[in-house]
């Protein structure tokens, strides 16, 4: 039996009413628009009673009064015209005003939903999918647009039911009292709609989650999907996904159409057939004017109509609830970045780091350091050896404060890692990875980073440093040349040399490459090497080694297992000379560089 998510359940009523109650204070900054639309909801209400009573007034006192007279039929025409376009008016303004507060509310909604996304952890990145989030952002906050006009239609319906009641009443009480036996099968059938489209509606959003999933992780991987032959897989899968998507909606249709609009009009005009019934029975005693039937019927529209926009809007409720509980869960997170001291003034100076007894682990019950141990000095530079999973990239997520460690403790420069301010740490240390990131725009951009402190002059510096000027001059628009998503039109030694650049040109104190010309061809990496050998002088590098014959000057070579534990150290010729693990992998490179040379 397929697991069903939590998503798939209904609402209670209080954790509808928490959702509300928390989605509030995002519009209590927007309250202006908002009271301006409300007061001119009950402006609009009072011109619906007044218009139908001016009309009975002449339809009763002129229309079957011979005497009457052109200039006067004009006249009521004029003023009658007049009243339609004020109502007009405030109906425009009424809708304006609304409308802007909740557009308003959406994007302030989404601006700290995406802050919010920028103060939490990698590990929240590692375990939901990008798809999913991308729906929040977009789909979830979109819907909360059409959720907040749903109030709307409540305060006009309220009005417009209270007004259109006191009308009714002021034409007949016995009437109007009558009308009311149709509101609690509205309410029932509201509830009933409610209990129904609930679950129907958590589905559907989590069915949309998972098409924006699937369709990300298509668009990011289309390269090796073509490569594999992958697409009748991947489009069967999609099919899959949306099918169950078009199924959800399907039952949300039904529900719909069975119990929005056409319960209402039903009760419209059994409600208009009582109110005929009644006047006709009291036509055989008595006459009854025209203009009071015409205007209490006017005043069961307008009773009645309002009630037709909440229960259509009532499907935008529970996708709006939906939705919101969406947003809140991410609101809620708590796998936050590493807490840095921000107060901290403490300035990295020499670039000394010391690992002491550093436990950590993905999770907290596989442990991937096991109290690892090193110095790093001044200046020198230490690699990282190690087959897959032997802890290397942790050891670097850890010094980069991506991820928080267990125990131990990380020095630098003789100070808890904790107690540098997020500025100092990413502002003294430089990370070069082994699959760099481009963005959209040009080169110069992608090196600086936006920072406007950084000059065109040190741009070129720092691309002549590493040796990008190389290829960035014989671009047609050099410096200025469009970066393209991802920098696709460039190659994987180009982007990994725009890489170098971008962090050189911060002049970093600590340096450290993940695997950094793992991507790079021979030839690329021969022309990097000197630029490489550059930036290492002065500042402390760590260095995670793919190819042990680019760190044979490191100071301090750390070999790990698969035990995450460090079980060699030494500088290249020492363990060249221990014969262990770490001369196992050079010997065993040298034999496949020898093979591909011949």
């Amino acid at each position: 039996m397929k697991h069903e998510s939590v998503w798939a359940r209904s609402f209670t009523r209080k954790e509808q009413k928490t959702i509300i109650k928390r989605l509030i204070p995002y519009a209590m900054e927007f309250k202006g628009q908002f009271i301006t639309a409300i007061v001119f909801a009950l402006v609009l209400s009072l011109i619906n009673i007044a218009l139908p009573r001016a009309l009975q007034y002449y339809l009763d006192h002129y229309l079957t009064n011979s005497n009457t007279t052109m200039n006067m039929i004009w006249a009521f025409a004029g003023l009658y015209f007049l009243g339609t376009i004020i109502k007009a008016a405030t109906q425009f303004i009424q809708q304006f005003a609304f409308g802007m507060g909740a557009e308003r509310t959406l994007e302030r909604i989404r601006v700290e939903l995406f802050k919010k996304l920028h103060t939490l952890g990698l590990k929240y990145f590692d375990n939901v999918p990008a798809g999913s989030i991308v729906s929040r952002v977009t789909n979830d906050t979109k819907t909360l647009f059409d959720f907040w006009t749903l109030f709307l239609t409540i305060f006009v319906a309220s009005f417009s039911v209270i007004s259109a009641f006191f009308a009714m009443a002021s034409v007949s009480v016995s009437l109007a009292c009558l009308t009311l036996i149709f509101l609690p099968v509205i309410f029932a059938t509201t509830y009933l709609y409610e209990k129904l489209s609930s679950k129907i509606y958590r589905r559907l959003r989590e069915y949309l989650s998972r098409i924006n999933t699937k369709l990300n992780e298509s668009l990011m991987g289309i390269s090796i999907i073509q490569q594999f032959r992958q697409q009748k897989r991947i489009t069967h899968e999609f099919e899959d996904e949306n099918e169950a998507y078009m199924q959800m909606r399907f039952k949300m249709i039904k529900i719909n159409s069975l119990l929005l609009f056409p319960i209402v009009t039903l009760l419209f005009n059994l409600a208009e057939l009582v109110t005929l019934t009644y006047f006709g029975v009291q036509g055989l005693d008595n006459f009854v004017k025209a203009g009071v039937i015409y205007a209490f019927l006017s005043y069961v529209q307008n009773f009645f109509n309002p009630m037709t926009n909440v229960m259509d809007y009532m499907s935008v409720f529970q996708d709006g609830i939906v939705a919101g509980s969406r947003i809140l869960k991410i609101m809620d997170e708590k796998t936050y970045a590493p807490k840095q001291n921000e107060e901290s003034d403490a300035e990295i100076t020499a670039g000394r780091i010391e690992f002491k007894d550093v436990v950590f682990g993905y999770d907290e019950d596989n442990p991937v350091l096991k109290n690892i141990n090193f110095t790093v000095e001044p200046g020198q530079t230490v690699a990282l050896v190690g087959h897959t999973g032997s802890g290397k990239s942790s050891i670097i997520n850890v010094l980069m404060r991506f991820y928080e460690f267990s125990s131990g403790q990380i020095l630098i420069d003789g100070h808890d890692i904790r107690d540098y301010s997020t500025a100092e740490l990413r502002s003294k240390l430089g990370l070069v990875l082994q699959e760099p990131f481009l963005f959209y725009g040009d080169i110069k951009t992608n090196i600086r980073m936006y920072d406007k402190s950084i000059t065109d002059e040190q741009v070129k510096e720092a691309a002549e440093f590493v040796n990008a000027s190389s290829f960035i001059e014989k671009l047609p628009q050099k410096y200025d040349s469009k970066v393209f998503e991802r920098g696709g039109a460039f190659s994987a030694g180009q982007r990994q040399l725009l890489s170098f650049a971008r962090t050189i040109v911060r002049d970093p104190k600590i340096l450290i490459l993940d695997e950094a010309t793992a991507n790079i061809d021979t030839q690329t990496e021969m022309m990097i090497q000197h630029g490489m050998n550059q930036m290492r002088k002065g500042r402390t590098t760590i260095a995670i080694a793919h190819r042990l014959s680019t760190i044979k000057d490191a100071d301090l070579i750390l070999v790990l297992d698969k035990g995450n534990n460090i079980v060699e150290r030494g500088n290249h010729e020492s363990l060249l000379a221990l014969n262990g693990r770490y001369a196992e992998l050079y010997r065993m490179q040298s034999a496949q560089t020898q093979g591909q040379g011949a």
